[in-house]
């Protein structure tokens, strides 16, 4: 999966505001991001935090057959590896040319610059050695990788204990952790990458770009560099030209960076060593801050109970009384009942497109009842004064009307349905006409 281009909205935006000298995290134009460092239960393992940046790093070591041409020098092996996880644009199963750079990168800061004394990695010379394996797996990409592996690179390099051996002879003893106590490794300087990105062809220059900020660059200066301000190994890429004065700013700038960077791995790592003389709880659980949701644990706060009943007392005392009103229920028909006021019955209420509907209809409903009333009350008169007049969905119906002291009579009564009544007739009102010639 390719990632997602910049538009040009957002790569102007990006340029606009580093020609301000602003930053989308609000850093300064030399500032770099918070740096965490957090250890594992075992040793030489370690996840360096540059900003949103994530770097795992982890140490192992066996005993292996020197080389031919280095038979008493221990092997040093450095790995980094891109997984999807950290971005969608890595792909699984091939390096790509950003892997092998970092790594070549790596390997010329770490181990060319002798950082790692490798002849007290030899155990027989010519027969055993220890083959020190460097494994980094990037978590998550926000931008600078290089700069987050070399410091999870040396960092684990520190941490990292070896077991203890013994030769008797040509017998090679090899003690566990529980027998012997692990042997660290022995470290000369602690080389650290910086790196510088440049815009506007070298105009303008940022320390530890983010992801955006380095698709929208011409340019990159990575300098490794240790505290005592010894440049360990220098790469420029981008195909942009640098002055001398530029590059003599870089290395004064990594200098400063460098020195803060190494105090703080110094830090972690003596603290680290104290938590664990002491037999305190360590790993990657203690270090999740306990205000997260994911925090394993939750100290106790006290709570005082002593003045609860007074504190209650005067909550209640400050509220305000009930009402007294009790309402009375009222009966609306027989079976049914109601507390209170309640809320108004809106049933049976008419939207406002029914009721335009009910206006304009009304008066022509109002003719053809009026016609309906003459009709039934002529029919009505041939049988009987008395006799009701029955709407039914039938035409014509018999209904026979039982009254006292009478025989009952069959009346035939005219009836007169819903469809006719929706459509108004004209017999009625020729009948009308015909009976006001008569007179």
């Amino acid at each position: 999966m390719k990632e997602t281009p910049l538009s040009n909205c957002e790569r102007r935006f990006l340029l606009r505001a580093i020609e301000e000298k602003k930053r989308l995290d609000g850093r300064q134009t030399y500032d770099y991001r918070n740096i965490k460092i957090s250890f594992g239960t075992d040793y030489g393992c370690c996840i360096v935090e540059l900003g949103k940046t994530r770097v795992l790093g982890q140490v192992s070591c066996e005993l292996v057959s020197p080389k031919l041409n280095r038979a008493t020098e221990g092997i040093l092996f450095f790995n980094l590896e891109l997984s999807q996880m950290a971005a969608p644009a890595f792909e699984p199963g091939r390096q790509s040319d950003l892997l092998v750079k970092l790594n070549r990168l790596l390997e010329r800061c770490l181990r060319n610059s002798k950082c790692i004394d490798t002849e007290s990695l030899c155990v027989v010379a010519g027969e055993k050695v220890w083959q020190i394996r460097v494994d980094l797996h990037l978590l998550n990409h926000d931008g600078n990788i290089i700069d987050a592996a070399s410091i999870a690179a040396i960092v684990a390099l520190c941490h990292f204990r070896r077991p203890d051996v013994s030769v008797q002879g040509d017998e090679v003893t090899l003690y566990t952790l529980e027998e012997r106590d692990p042997v660290p490794l022995s470290i000369h300087h602690m080389p650290i990458c910086v790196s510088f990105a440049f815009f506007q062809q070298g105009t303008y220059l940022l320390v530890d770009p983010n992801e955006r900020e380095e698709r929208v660059m011409d340019g990159l200066l990575v300098i490794a560099m240790n505290k005592h301000r010894e440049i360990c190994t220098i790469q420029s890429s981008g195909g942009i030209m640098l002055l001398k004065d530029q590059v003599l700013r870089c290395s004064k700038i990594a200098g400063v960076k460098v020195a803060e960077i190494t105090e703080l791995i110094q830090k972690a790592l003596a603290n680290d060593q104290k938590v664990r003389k002491e037999g305190g709880k360590f790993g990657f659980a203690e270090s999740i801050a306990n205000q997260r949701i994911t925090a394993f644990r939750m100290e106790k706060a006290p709570i005082d109970t002593s003045d609860v009943e007074e504190k209650a007392e005067e909550i209640i005392s400050e509220a305000e009384p009930p009402s007294e009103v009790v309402s009375k229920p009222v009966l609306w028909t027989p079976g049914t009942a109601q507390i209170g006021e309640g809320i108004e019955n809106s049933w049976g209420d008419l939207e406002d497109s029914e009721k335009e509907d009910e206006d304009e209809g009304g008066s022509d409903e109002a003719i053809i009842l009026d016609s309906i009333k003459m009709d039934t009350g002529e029919v009505s008169n041939i049988g009987s004064q008395d006799a009701p007049i029955v709407l039914s969905d039938s035409e014509e119906e018999e209904m026979i009307i039982l009254e006292p002291d009478k025989n009952p009579k069959k009346i035939r009564t005219q009836t007169i349905s819903a469809t006719q009544v929706k459509a108004p007739s004209k017999k009625p009102v020729k009948k009308r006409k015909k009976k006001r010639a008569a007179n």
